[in-house]
């Protein structure tokens, strides 16, 4: 895995990918150095086999050594200095010639390896950056950041679909880890965020360690992307204006919402219990929206088999008893409680051949 560079440039880190080239350049460059090393030794400590035409005696030295050795190993040959006993004869034959071969597929292999591994990544990268659109940025992977990602992906959300934006090694390492491409950088310059795609997103999560960041972060992505849906977590009730005004379309106050659920807890620990089991996904009770159906339409939403919590009208949220929503219309949406082991994007099961309520016309 290659290092992050400067945290400021939007290093794109796509998960899976295998060791930087360049380290592997180098270690193979130190193994055709020891390769050079032992046939050297090995020709000056048997110099007694050799003849050296050039010089007055024949005689091989430890320069004549090395001279050789190179020669011969990228297959030169100039034949000054030649074998002249048997066993120098086999000795090249047997030991020098495989050392021969071995070297040159290493330069060879080396120098193809990391054409084609950069050339790979390359077009990884490039296929990558394509095929991204309408999906979703996650800025900050720490612990609200990766839960977000669970979330998405256990409600259908694909993880090449996502990406993360963090500075920090540990969240790279971890966003990589589990299969999700990561741009390098800090969120509140443009430059990092367009590398992430913010501009084509559908949706933007802002999961930073302060608050001030958090809004930055917001203020850019809305001048950078007009549509697209922010939710943004703030860590004090006081900033939660500052960030909507800044651009979220929703906030979410860590702080304070671990409160409540922990004062709920204590006055109430079977309230405790329920409002954990909805926070938890995959198992007992689950939160989901999902579409009208045809059926559905004109009746009270207490009537309907799902445990209706809230209607969405015109993109507004009203609660199941408010006068406006009393019977429900078409182009509405529900907000239901239901058993986590049905789709919570789906229509009951035994209605998902039912046509949905702004499809019949």
């Amino acid at each position: 895995m290659a290092s992050p560079e400067n945290t400021a440039t939007g290093l794109l880190r796509l998960p899976a990918v295998a060791r930087s080239p360049w380290w592997e350049l180098g270690r193979r460059l130190l193994l055709a150095i020891a390769i050079l090393a032992f046939t050297v030794a090995l020709v000056y400590f048997d110099r007694t086999g050799y003849t050296d035409n050039s010089d007055p005696e024949g005689r091989v030295s430890f320069v004549d050594s090395i001279y050789y050795t190179t020669v011969t190993l990228s297959t030169t040959g100039y034949g000054d200095i030649a074998p002249a006993t048997d066993q120098a004869r086999l000795v090249n034959a047997f030991v020098i010639t495989p050392l021969r071969i071995a070297f040159l597929v290493l330069l060879i292999g080396t120098t193809l390896e990391v054409l084609a591994a950069q050339g790979r990544e390359m077009f990884r990268v490039a296929r990558w950056r394509k095929h991204m659109d309408q999906h979703v940025v996650v800025i900050g992977y720490g612990t609200k950041g990766r839960s977000a990602v669970e979330t998405l992906v256990n409600n259908g959300t694909p993880r090449s679909s996502v990406v993360v934006v963090d500075p920090s090694t540990v969240g790279q390492e971890e966003a990589n880890a589990d299969g999700l491409a990561v741009i390098t950088g800090d969120a509140t310059r443009r430059e990092v965020l367009r590398r992430a795609g913010v501009e084509q997103a559908q949706q933007v999560i802002i999961t930073t360690a302060r608050d001030d960041t958090t809004v930055l972060a917001t203020l850019t992505v809305r001048q950078l992307n007009p549509d697209a849906y922010i939710v943004a977590a703030v860590r004090e009730q006081d900033n939660v204006p500052l960030v909507r005004q800044s651009g979220a379309d929703s906030v979410i106050t860590s702080s304070d919402a671990v409160g409540r659920l922990l004062g709920l807890a204590s006055y109430s620990p079977n309230l405790g219990i329920v409002m954990e089991d909805l926070l938890t996904y995959g198992e007992g009770l689950e939160v989901a929206q999902r579409e009208l159906l045809v059926g559905e339409v004109g009746k009270a939403p207490q009537s309907l088999p799902d445990q209706v919590i809230a209607v969405v009208r015109d993109e507004k949220v009203y609660r199941y008893f408010d006068p406006t929503v009393t019977l429900l219309a078409r182009g509405d949406e529900l907000i239901v409680v239901r058993p986590s082991k049905e789709l919570p994007w789906a229509p009951r099961p035994g209605t998902h051949n039912e046509t949905l309520a702004d499809e019949d016309e």
